[in-house]
């Protein structure tokens, strides 16, 4: 069965493709300048090796994927929110001062929205508004078409939350792998101390890259946790708040202004007691 779907997808597999394109022209330049250092004499020198240590390495090019990937998803979810807010100016219900929706009125402005929203859909509010619509031309009550709409929003939120597990993930991972990078270079420095035969000198230069290299992958992956994590809350605040106001936008101009002239459910007057007290007399 085919499900009407209310946004689009955010198409994670080609922007890894991307990523990886972005990282490997941007990071083997950058090792090949980095690795043809100046002379040793010059005030350079150390710099160039610093740098080097600091900025690429296995561990920290991980990081850099993941960063990179994750924002370039969200970057899409953005883009994707602004696109959605262009519903509310496509006009979709009558937002005049006294407006009134009847039930020979829904089929047609379902039509409505469907034509409004097939250019430049799909819309959560379109779907949203149809769905509404669709229940009120049958059921003729305002209780259910206020639970539709209630019911869809949680739908369309649930999706939201869902869209972004491959995100929460990477933010995960970018840390996971500073800490693995920590590990590996305190790992190679511990299996300095097996050379006695060097001279201390070498010794403890060896063991200083090596320590170098443990807590720059951890400085390098915390660094970029923390904007991913600023992004990941700003983008999932705009998605919610997106969804609230489809919602509020579909009880101020369509729940509130459904109006049913003879209403199917007509409660029957129950009998009066003096026409109970004669029919049991009678008896």
């Amino acid at each position: 069965m085919a499900i009407t779907s209310s946004q689009r997808p955010a198409r994670e597999w080609p922007l890894l493709v991307l990523t990886l394109a972005l990282v490997a022209s941007i990071c083997y330049p950058l090792s090949i300048w980095l690795g043809t250092q100046p002379a040793q004499g010059t005030s350079w020198a150390p710099a160039f090796e610093r740098a080097g240590r600091l900025l690429i390495g296995p561990e920290q090019i991980a990081c850099y994927i993941c960063f990179i990937w994750a924002a370039l998803i969200l970057l899409t979810r953005y883009l994707e929110v602004r696109r959605q807010r262009r519903a509310f100016r496509l006009a979709l219900l009558p937002t005049e001062e006294g407006a009134r929706i009847l039930p020979e009125d829904a089929r047609p402005l379902q039509r409505k929205v469907e034509q409004l929203s097939s250019h430049g859909g799909p819309y959560i509010l379109s779907n949203m508004i149809r769905l509404a619509l669709g229940k009120y031309a049958v059921s003729r009550n305002d209780k259910d078409v206020s639970e539709t709409v209630r019911m869809q929003a949680e739908v369309d939120q649930g999706r939201l939350v869902t869209g972004m597990a491959i995100v929460h993930y990477l933010a995960w991972a970018i840390p996971a792998l500073g800490f693995l990078g920590t590990v590996r270079g305190l790992a190679m420095s511990l299996t300095m101390a097996g050379k006695v035969d060097l001279p201390i000198e070498s010794f403890l230069n060896e063991a200083t890259k090596h320590l170098n290299v443990a807590f720059d992958c951890t400085l390098v992956a915390l660094a970029l946790s923390l904007p991913v994590m600023f992004l990941i809350h700003a983008i999932q605040r705009d998605e919610e708040a997106l969804v609230i106001d489809c919602q509020q936008y579909c009880l101020e101009h369509l729940v509130n202004r459904l109006c049913d002239p003879e209403p199917v459910h007509q409660e029957t007057a129950p009998p009066r007691p003096g026409v109970i007290a004669r029919a049991r007399i009678s008896r």
